[in-house]
């Protein structure tokens, strides 16, 4: 059998906005839907692998966006030291998910082969896709290369017993999710693979998007990835923090335990 592991999700940023904001096409809604923003914890008896890395507080500034604990105090908060984690999975090379790159000295990131090529090519010559990228981030990323410290993949593959990774695309070129073995079944961080649950329920999409269709069919994928469409988790969904526990006492709010069962 495959390893089973524990996934903590941990807030590290938000952003109030409308529910217009939130949908291509918009929304007829006038009410409130703010995001978060999460670092995602894979723990098992192999080690810690972590899911993204957040943006720092500097670039949230300059962006908009609150930094309610940094990504450090996360980790550590769980008893993850940041400076020992020698694995890391990118979903996306968007601004919220590959900062904080000095913070991981030893680790070895694993990114699909399409949103290298992506962050780094002809996209990125019209402001409306490269708005979503930073571009200190990116150069830091082509740095790991060079370094020897990333590991491509070409759509699915297992990054240690139990975790995989899978290319759903939508959102931008190379967005890839992860499949997480657990006690309860596998769990599917879906990241930007579906920002909201409203996206899931609805067959709706985020307004930042690469390809609409290659959007909407991931959420098919997604479903077939989980146990249960229950046990697939949106990225930047506040409802993630009331749906599941705390990871301890003192947590609430701030980092949850996703393999265990959801409320609803």
């Amino acid at each position: 059998m495959a390893d089973t592991h524990e996934i903590y999700a941990i807030r590290y940023g938000h952003h109030p906005r409308k529910a217009a904001e939130n949908f291509l096409g918009g929304d007829p809604h006038d009410v409130d839907m703010p995001l978060d923003y999460f670092v995602w914890a894979i723990v098992g008896e192999t080690g810690t692998i972590l899911v993204d890395t957040g943006f720092d507080e500097a670039v949230g500034s300059r962006r908009g966006r609150q930094t309610v604990k940094p990504v450090a105090e996360g980790l550590a908060a769980i008893g993850v030291d940041p400076a020992a984690v020698e694995t890391i999975i990118v979903s996306h090379l968007h601004y919220d998910h590959s900062g904080n790159y000095d913070l991981f000295p030893r680790a070895r990131y694993h990114l699909q082969d399409r949103e290298m090529a992506y962050a780094t090519g002809r996209a990125m010559c019209h402001h409306t896709i490269r708005n979503s990228f930073e571009p200190d981030y990116v150069v830091a990323m082509v740095r790991k290369v060079f370094a020897g410290r990333v590991e491509f993949h070409d759509g699915d593959e297992q990054i240690a017993p139990g975790v995989s990774v899978h290319h759903i695309g939508g959102h931008t070129k190379g967005l890839q999710s992860v499949r997480v073995e657990t006690r309860l079944g596998p769990v599917v961080i879906a990241a930007d693979a579906a920002h909201l649950y409203a996206h899931l329920e609805g067959g709706r999409v985020f307004p930042t998007v690469y390809n609409v269709a290659e959007a909407l069919e991931g959420y098919g994928r997604l479903r077939k990835l989980a146990a249960s469409p229950r046990h697939i988790v949106p990225g930047h969904d506040p409802l993630v923090l009331k749906r599941y526990p705390a990871a301890k006492r003192g947590l609430e709010g701030w980092i949850v335990r996703l393999d265990a069962a959801p409320a609803s």
